[in-house]
């Protein structure tokens, strides 16, 4: 079954943990869809994790459009959610014009918004026009651009405004909301205060899901490399072996051998 909004917004009620990734490729999109990710997020981190930038700034919506195209014509299970790049939501309108690319023209079933009180009008025209859109809290990269990654909550003050951002999402209608680099305790907080489900990256364990980057799970570095990160697998060593093997049977004259050859 092809999961929706609704789906995944009807799991907090059923008490079911929310499993999503967030990946940026077709064979990636493949795997994960079959290995049975209930949400997958083609984040703008691909700028980071695929491209080589120090930061998320540089992404556009012809970028997330790219990826997002990429992904969606893997998945058959999971929810395609695609991350809004910074400047391609700025006003209400313009961000109505880009959701909807991402929706007809990439194959997402929803978009993603970082922030809160500050773009209320934008997530609400969106969900006005019926576009699914998943909220995002916390540590916001598209406003940390100067590499000034942290746990934000900390100070009781910065606290109540995440708390106050994400029951205002909840309020206007989002179908979850992403908790970034927050205190346990609160992220806690938050998921028992909103009737949305809420997804963990680097928000300890009483969120109703979390949220890893694929290429992270996996042990592909990149340039950041966050604390919480849990890896399952060090591909980045096979993979470098691999391409060792290969050039030296292709250096000491062993590749191709006889029988693959197409002479």
């Amino acid at each position: 079954m092809k999961h929706t909004s609704q789906t995944i917004y009807s799991k907090k009620q059923a008490g079911e943990r929310i499993v999503s990734l967030s990946l940026y490729d077709y064979p990636s999109a493949r795997i994960a869809d079959g290995a049975g990710v209930d949400v997958i997020m083609v984040g703008d981190s691909v700028g980071m994790v695929l491209l080589g930038h120090e930061n998320t700034l540089g992404m556009t919506i012809e970028h997330m459009l790219y990826h997002t195209a990429a992904v969606a014509k893997a998945v058959k299970h999971a929810l395609v959610v695609a991350d809004m790049p910074i400047h391609s939501y700025n006003d209400p309108e313009k961000a109505l014009t880009n959701a909807q690319r991402l929706l007809r023209e990439a194959g997402a079933d929803a978009v993603k918004l970082e922030g809160g009180v500050k773009i209320q009008a934008q997530i609400k025209k969106l969900v006005t026009e019926g576009i699914p859109v998943m909220g995002h809290v916390g540590m916001l990269p598209q406003s940390v651009g100067d590499g000034k990654y942290r746990v934000y909550g900390k100070d009781p003050d910065e606290a109540t405004l995440i708390l106050e951002d994400a029951k205002l999402l909840d309020g206007m209608g989002v179908f979850a909301v992403v908790l970034e680099c927050v205190p346990a305790k609160l992220a806690e907080e938050i998921t028992k205060a909103v009737r949305c489900p809420t997804i963990g990256i680097g928000a300890g364990p009483a969120t109703d899901g979390q949220v890893l980057v694929f290429h992270d799970l996996l042990g592909i570095r990149s340039g950041v490399s966050p604390r919480f990160v849990r890896r399952y697998a060090d591909l980045e060593k096979i993979m470098k072996k691999a391409a060792g093997d290969y050039c030296r049977d292709v250096q000491n004259k062993k590749f191709p051998s006889k029988k693959e050859s197409f002479l």
